[in-house]
C-alpha cells in the first residue's frame, strides 16, 4: 500500500476516529447480547451508585472503623491487573518475541480497561464526586510531596496516558498502512514497563505507610503486589485470547498463550511463597500485632466474617498451581483455562477482600467491628466491572479490524474496508 500524501495524512485523523465509532458498534448477534448484558449491569451500578450519592455512604457496609471495604478491594486488584498486562510488552520487546508482537495489543488495551475502573471504584468510594477536583493535578490541592495519595494518582494518570499513547499509535499507524516508527512507541513502551512496577509499588506503599494498621506494615507488601499482579494479568489474557481467537477470526497463535503459561507457573508459585512468609512471620512471632490475621485466618472473639473467603482463596491457589504444573498447554488446554479462573478469583479474594479488610479489623481501640458489603455495593461493582469489560471489548473489535487490514485509508485518503 502507497504511503499516504500529506493532505490526506492530515484528514486520516477524523476519518480514523470515526470508522472506530462504526466499527465499534457494528457486529452480529452474539457482539448485541453481550454488549447488551454490559450495558443492562452497567445501568443496574449507576442505578445504585445514584442511590449511594443521595443517601450518603451510611447505605454501605463501611462504617468509622472499617472505612475502606469492597471498592477499594477491587481497586487495589485492578491496579495488578493494569500492571500485569505488562507481562506481555516484556516477551516482546525486551526480549524480541515475534509471536507475541501480534498480540501485545491485547496487554495494552487490558491495561487501559483495568485502570479505567480502578479510577471509577476510587470515585464511588470518595461518597462525593463533586470533591474528585481534588485529585487532579494542578487544579486539586495536594499535599505535595508527602501524601501518597498524590503519587498514586500522579503514576494511574500517567500509566493510563502511557497505553493510551501506545495503543493509539499502533492502531493508527496501521490504519495509515505505514510501519510504526520505533521511536515513537518503543521508548513509551520500555516506560511503561517500569511505570507497571511503579502503579503497585506506590498503591502498596499507601497501605505499608500507615503506622497504626499493623496489618499492612511489612516490608513485602510491595513485592507481594507485584507479583499477584504477574499472576492475575497473564491469567486474564491467557482466557481473552481464546476468547478472541474463537469469536472473531484474528489469528491468535499458541506461542504466546504458551509463553504466558510458562509465566504463570512461575509467578503464582512465588505469590503462594509470598503469603505464606507473611503468614509464617504473623502467627510464629505471636505478638498482639497479629491479631489482625489470627481474625483473618482463624477467626477472632467470635469474629470470623472473612474466614471462608481466605481459605477459598487459598484453596483455588493451591489447586491452579497444582493444575498448572501438572497440565499440557498444547493437549489439555481445559485445564490451564480451569487454572487461570481459579487464579483469577483466588487472588481477588486474597489481594482484595483478604488484604483491605483486616487492616481495620480491629480497630485501633482494639475493638472487633467486622465489615460485610451491602447488596448496593455489590451492584455498583457489577456494574464498574461491566464499565471495564465494555471498554476492553470496544478496544479489542477496532484492534482485531485495524489488524486485520479491514480499517484502513488508500493512498487518496478516503476510507475503504478489504
Amino acid at each position: 500500500m502507497p504511503a499516504p500524501s500529506p493532505l490526506s495524512h492530515a484528514r486520516s485523523y477524523p476519518g480514523f476516529l470515526w470508522k472506530a465509532l462504526g466499527v465499534s458498534t457494528d457486529g452480529g448477534w452474539p457482539f448485541y447480547s453481550w454488549m447488551t448484558v454490559l450495558t443492562a449491569l452497567m445501568l443496574v451500578g449507576v442505578n445504585a451508585w445514584a442511590h449511594q450519592v443521595v443517601g450518603g455512604m451510611a447505605l454501605t457496609g463501611m462504617n468509622d472503623h472499617v472505612s475502606w471495604g469492597l471498592y477499594i478491594a477491587n481497586f487495589t486488584y485492578m491496579v495488578g491487573l493494569a500492571a500485569g498486562a505488562v507481562m506481555m510488552v516484556i516477551p516482546a520487546y525486551l526480549y524480541d518475541d515475534r509471536k507475541m508482537h501480534d498480540v501485545v495489543i491485547v496487554g495494552e488495551i487490558l491495561a487501559i480497561a483495568a485502570i479505567v475502573m480502578a479510577l471509577a471504584f476510587v470515585t464511588v468510594d470518595i461518597g462525593r464526586p463533586d470533591r474528585m477536583w481534588h485529585m487532579m493535578p494542578v487544579v486539586g490541592r495536594f499535599n505535595w510531596p508527602i501524601s501518597m495519595l498524590t503519587w498514586d494518582v500522579v503514576v494511574l494518570s500517567g500509566y493510563l496516558l502511557i497505553n493510551l499513547h501506545i495503543t493509539g499509535y499502533l492502531l493508527y499507524q496501521r490504519y495509515l498502512g505505514r510501519k510504526p516508527d520505533k521511536r515513537w512507541y518503543l521508548p513509551f513502551v520500555l516506560l511503561s514497563i517500569v511505570w507497571a512496577v511503579s502503579i503497585h509499588t506506590v498503591t502498596a506503599f499507601l497501605f505499608s505507610g500507615l503506622g497504626g494498621r499493623p496489618f499492612w506494615n511489612t516490608a513485602i507488601l510491595a513485592p507481594r503486589f507485584i507479583v499477584s499482579a504477574f499472576v492475575s494479568g497473564p491469567a486474564f489474557i491467557i482466557l481473552a485470547l481464546q476468547v478472541i481467537r474463537r469469536v472473531t477470526d484474528a489469528a491468535i497463535p499458541d506461542g504466546p498463550i504458551q509463553t504466558l503459561v510458562k509465566i504463570l507457573r512461575v509467578t503464582i508459585l512465588l505469590n503462594l511463597f509470598l503469603v505464606g512468609s507473611e503468614v509464617f512471620t504473623e502467627f510464629y512471632t505471636g505478638s498482639s500485632h497479629g491479631a489482625s490475621a489470627t481474625w483473618l485466618y482463624l477467626g477472632l472473639h467470635g469474629g470470623d466474617a472473612l474466614v471462608p473467603w481466605i481459605w477459598s482463596a487459598i484453596a483455588l491457589n493451591v489447586t491452579a498451581a497444582g493444575l498448572l504444573l501438572t497440565s499440557r498447554p498444547s493437549s489439555q488446554l481445559w485445564r490451564i483455562d480451569l487454572a487461570c479462573v481459579f487464579t483469577f478469583v483466588g487472588v481477588w479474594i486474597e489481594k482484595g477482600m483478604g488484604l483491605i479488610v483486616p487492616g481495620f479489623v480491629p480497630s485501633t481501640l482494639h475493638e472487633l467491628v467486622e465489615y460485610f458489603p451491602t447488596e448496593l455495593e455489590w451492584r455498583i461493582v457489577v456494574g464498574i466491572w461491566a464499565l471495564g469489560l465494555m471498554v476492553f471489548t470496544l478496544g479489542i473489535k477496532i484492534a482485531v479490524e485495524v489488524f486485520r487490514d479491514r480499517m484502513h485509508v488508500d493512498a487518496q485518503g478516503a476510507q475503504v474496508e478489504a
